[in-house]
């Protein structure tokens, strides 16, 4: 259970109902990072807005290795609720998600490119503390994917930090969106307040 509980579709208001049916339309669940910021409404209306931008703006670079940035980041702070979703987009979007399974290994792995290593060489570096970040990171992507292609990497994997730190504090862990089993949200076993969002 996370420290901050989430809030019942019965408990919430209109608003965050209708944010409720939006998500549950869209995964098939409600997010339960997105049931514990219910709790604070201005901040779970700024952050659906956000994330719904963020998505809509990054169009620069290929979606694959965004996501695998983004994966790397959720894996080395150990947010699990990250990793499950993280690994249930891209299975929906028909990425390789086997090759997930040698992430630790992703220098030496046949099953990752050069490009591959180039985007989680730098989510390690922007996810470590102090960072490490170089010029010749930054100047190597730049080159391939230009500035905005850059920055739209950089800004995902700022942005899962955030994520998955907040996550994380919050004991927020896996939900089952990629085992296949029922997504685990505090009141899914009640039928009656399951139905109502």
């Amino acid at each position: 259970m996370p420290r901050i509980p989430a809030v019942a579709p019965s408990d919430a208001g209109p608003l965050v109902k209708i944010g409720y049916r939006m998500a549950r339309k869209q995964l098939g669940e409600v997010p339960e990072p997105f049931a514990v910021l219910a709790n604070h409404r201005k901040l779970f209306v700024a952050s659906a807005r956000h994330e719904l931008a963020v998505e809509k703006a990054t169009k620069v670079m290929p979606p694959g290795l965004i996501q695998l940035a983004v994966y790397r980041t959720a894996w080395t702070i150990g947010c699990s609720w990250c990793v499950d979703f993280g690994e249930m987009r891209m299975r929906l979007d028909a990425l390789d998600i086997e090759r997930l399974k040698h992430i630790a290994d992703f220098e030496s792995s046949p099953a990752f490119t050069d490009a591959d290593r180039a985007v989680i060489r730098l989510s390690d570096a922007m996810t470590s503390t102090p960072m490490t970040v170089t010029d010749e990171q930054i100047a190597a992507l730049d080159k391939t994917y230009g500035h905005a292609g850059v920055l739209e990497l950089t800004y995902q994997i700022a942005l899962e930090n955030q994520r998955a730190r907040m996550n994380h504090a919050l004991d927020i862990t896996d939900q089952g969106f990629n085992s296949g089993d029922s997504c685990r949200v505090p009141w899914a076993d009640d039928q009656e307040l399951s139905t109502r969002a």
